[in-house]
């Protein structure tokens, strides 16, 4: 039997994990955002970073400062009130719903979050809620812990499905989300 080279990290405090580049400029192509879009998990700044070069303007907000040089502030997503746009994020798995439902109340247009596809099966409350579309994403990417690459370390050998959930609050004519494949390389 082949040795499996997938790394084992420690947990994460807050649950941040980093997305590859990638995932969102990718995202950003093949998805448009009107207006403004707030990513309140922003980390690293990665999502903040590919909404500008495609145009938008962005407020980037986390639990805890990581040294983002664009970081509009420091708040709990979940105890936040304020309106936005679009909200894009890559939230902490742990509390996936919690912070999906709550974006769908606080957006005025769109949700994008990032999730692993082996949880969509057992995630019946999508189904109430204005899915539009679910952008798989290949290759795997590898999201490691922000510990990881804040040490210099590299994101590789993915293991995991993961997915863009995009919910479009502007289209309620959109019964059934679609199914699409996001590349890495186009």
């Amino acid at each position: 039997m082949k040795p499996k080279l997938a790394h084992i990290f420690d947990r994460e405090t807050h649950e941040h994990y980093v997305e590859p580049e990638w995932c969102s400029k990718r995202l950003f192509e093949v998805e448009k955002f009107a207006g403004a879009v707030w990513d309140p998990c922003c980390g690293f700044g990665r999502i903040p970073d590919a909404a500008r070069e495609r145009g938008n303007l962005t407020w980037a907000s986390d639990i805890v400062g990581r040294g983002y040089q664009h970081l509009d502030g420091v708040l709990d997503f979940l105890e936040s009130t304020r309106c936005h746009g679009n909200i894009v994020c890559n939230p902490p798995f742990d509390k996936f719903k919690e912070f999906a439902l709550h974006a769908l109340e606080i957006a005025e247009r769109k949700v994008a979050m990032i999730w692993l596809v082996p949880r969509l099966n057992a995630a019946r409350w999508l189904q109430d809620t204005p899915l539009a579309r679910v952008w798989l994403l290949t290759p795997r990417p590898s999201m490691p812990p922000g510990h990881v690459i804040s040490a210099g370390g590299k994101a590789s050998g993915g293991t995991q499905d993961f997915a863009w959930l995009v919910w479009d609050k502007g289209r309620p004519e959109i019964k059934l989300p679609t199914m699409h494949w996001l590349q890495r390389d186009v």
